[in-house]
């Protein structure tokens, strides 16, 4: 028998991570790409410098992130994780640093610095990659598998499917041999539309620490929010959209947001604040006079949803006007219509179905030889580093098993 012959389906941040921990051993490893190009994603992440994961190193916390797949995927992070990932890295020249946020980055802000550790680790490796291979078909055939694109067949004792999230049910048609259930892709990470609301006419204005919820469920997030043209963003709208993906998908993305501009107020402690300022300050005028660190049109805002007049004095505010600013401060209540996704950090929800995958070996539960890896499962982070862990995670163990003898 010759050398084991190992094909990877996906030149992405999955697919390229697979690849080389599958060439460790003996095997001839071969990339396959439907582009011209590789780690494209890798290359526009982050605004360019690619968050290349996140600084939690328990397994229980860093599992949390992930709104489809914490489960499983807290299996995958016992044999590669946070730490893993850095000194990977590290060992390869490339430094990671930590934003305040928790958020990793290369030390060079640069996201080709990441590439050129991944293709220079694939080169020494011997690792062949083939562009513009778009697969129609897979096959298990006696000897392993035959990819088909139509005009060219190639093929593999094991193969690893690493062809990230796709927005369309289709997109996953080339599986439709090996009869695995496939949960319908639908949008994940993307910023709530507001189109009928007063609110827009704010864009720009952002507070450092919000709590967003969804009226009539449990499903809420504190972080930065940001004002935008057509609505609400920022990374606690962000990581709510992907724990409420599938229900806001089910609402049409019709639904109430809750929004309390500082995440740690209580009610209480609002009519505290706030009459303590009156008692001290009774001729100072209320809708000029920001408070709570609140950007001050935001304020103003807040006090005309109030029904406060302007120029009025806090010594002349009715009850039922201090009340409403409380309101609007603690619980201010926004119509979403609509969402709005960002087309090149574009995560779906949905993939293969995680039962039928061995999450210690990332090989499939219905055909002997076939891997998966990255977002082509039904798995996904909310921003901030989590789906490149994911990534590399699950690239690692199903390159590692692939290269094992049977």
């Amino acid at each position: 028998m010759g050398r084991l012959k190992i094909g990877v389906i996906g030149a992405g941040a999955a697919g390229y991570f697979a690849a080389i921990h599958a060439a460790q051993g003996d095997a001839e490893v071969t990339i396959i790409e439907k582009t011209s190009k590789s780690l494209a994603k890798v290359k526009i992440s982050g605004g360019g410098r690619c968050n290349v994961t996140h600084a939690a190193f328990e397994i229980s916390g860093l599992s949390k992130n992930y709104p489809r797949g914490e489960k499983f995927l807290k299996k995958v992070f016992r044999h590669f994780a946070v730490k893993d990932t850095i000194q990977w890295f590290e060992s390869r020249g490339v430094a990671l640093k930590t934003e305040a946020d928790g958020r990793m980055f290369p030390v060079s802000d640069d996201s080709q610095s990441i590439i050129d550790a991944l293709q220079s680790a694939a080169n020494q490796s011997g690792i062949k990659v083939i562009f513009n291979f778009w697969v129609k078909e897979i096959s298990k055939v006696q000897s392993g598998f035959k990819v088909n694109s139509g005009d060219k067949v190639l093929e593999f004792d094991r193969l690893i499917v690493c062809t990230g999230g796709n927005p369309k049910l289709d997109g996953f048609h080339f599986l439709s041999n090996f009869k695995h259930q496939i949960e319908p892709p639908i949008p994940s990470l993307f910023t709530f539309n507001t189109p009928q609301e007063p609110i827009k006419k704010l864009m720009g204005i952002s507070v450092p620490d919000a709590f967003v919820r969804l009226e009539g469920t449990k499903m809420a997030y504190r972080g930065p929010l940001l004002i935008t043209h057509w609505g609400l963003s920022g990374p606690a709208v962000l990581k709510l959209s992907a724990f409420g993906a599938k229900w806001l998908f089910d609402q049409q993305y019709k639904a109430k947001a809750h929004i309390r501009w500082g995440n740690d107020w209580t009610e209480e402690g609002l009519v505290r604040q706030l009459l303590s300022f009156q008692h001290e300050h009774p001729k100072k005028k209320i809708n000029t006079n920001a408070l709570l660190g609140i950007p001050a049109r935001l304020w103003e805002h807040l006090c005309e949803k109030s029904e406060i007049v302007a120029d009025n004095l806090w010594q002349n505010l009715p009850k039922k006007q201090f009340n409403k600013l409380v309101q609007n401060l603690f619980c201010y209540i926004v119509s979403v219509e609509g969402k709005t996704t960002f087309k090149e950090e574009f995560v779906t929800a949905g993939g293969v179905v995680l039962d039928e995958v061995n999450p210690e070996t990332m090989e499939s539960r219905l055909v002997k030889g076939l891997y998966f890896a990255g977002e082509v499962l039904n798995m996904d982070g909310i921003t901030g580093g989590f789906n490149f862990q994911a990534a590399w995670s699950t690239g690692y163990v199903a390159g590692v098993s692939a290269r094992q003898p049977k």
